[in-house]
C-alpha cells in the first residue's frame, strides 16, 4: 500500500487500533455506564461508571507519556542537527529555541532548517507557523 508523502497537510498519524478501536470501545463503555447508572442507580452501576472514567484517564495518560518522551528526543535531535548545520557563531542561539519551535523544525530539510530556526527566533513562530513555512518537507516516519 502506498503511503501519501508527508507534507504540512498530510503529516498527522492515526493508529486505527488506538484511535478507533480502543478509544471507540472505551467511549461506548462510558456511555453504557452512564445509561446504566441513570436507569438503574446502585452502588455497582455507579462503581462501573467510576471505573469507566478511570479507564479514560488511563488511556490518555498511556498516550501522553510516549508523546512526551518523543518530544524530548526530538528536542535533542534538532539541537544536535542545528549544531552540525549552523555556523559556529550561531550556536549560542540554539538554546533560545523553545520546545514547540524545535518540534516544528523537525520536518524541515537540512538545507532550510537553520534559516527557519532564525525566523522562528526573530518572529517568535510557533510549531504550526514553522511547518507552514517549510519548502522541502523531511518526512518523520518514526514518530509515535
Amino acid at each position: 500500500m502506498t503511503q501519501t508523502p508527508q507534507s504540512f497537510k498530510h503529516h498527522a498519524r492515526l493508529d486505527p487500533q488506538f484511535h478507533f478501536v480502543l478509544f471507540g470501545t472505551l467511549l461506548v463503555n462510558f456511555v453504557v455506564a452512564i445509561v446504566l447508572t441513570v436507569r438503574h442507580p446502585s452502588f455497582w452501576s455507579a462503581w462501573f461508571l467510576v471505573l469507566s472514567f478511570v479507564a479514560f484517564i488511563a488511556l490518555f495518560r498511556l498516550r501522553l507519556y510516549p508523546l512526551k518522551v518523543q518530544d524530548r528526543v526530538i528536542r535533542l535531535e534538532e539541537r544536535l542537527r542545528l549544531q552540525a548545520l549552523a555556523p559556529a557563531e550561531w550556536h549560542a542561539q540554539i538554546c533560545r529555541l523553545n520546545e514547540d519551535q524545535l518540534i516544528g523544525l523537525r520536518f524541515a530539510s537540512d538545507e532550510e532548517v537553520v534559516e527557519l530556526a532564525k525566523q522562528a527566533l526573530e518572529h517568535n513562530l510557533n510549531r504550526k507557523q514553522i511547518k507552514e513555512r517549510i519548502q522541502s518537507w523531511r518526512a518523520d516516519d518514526w514518530r509515535v
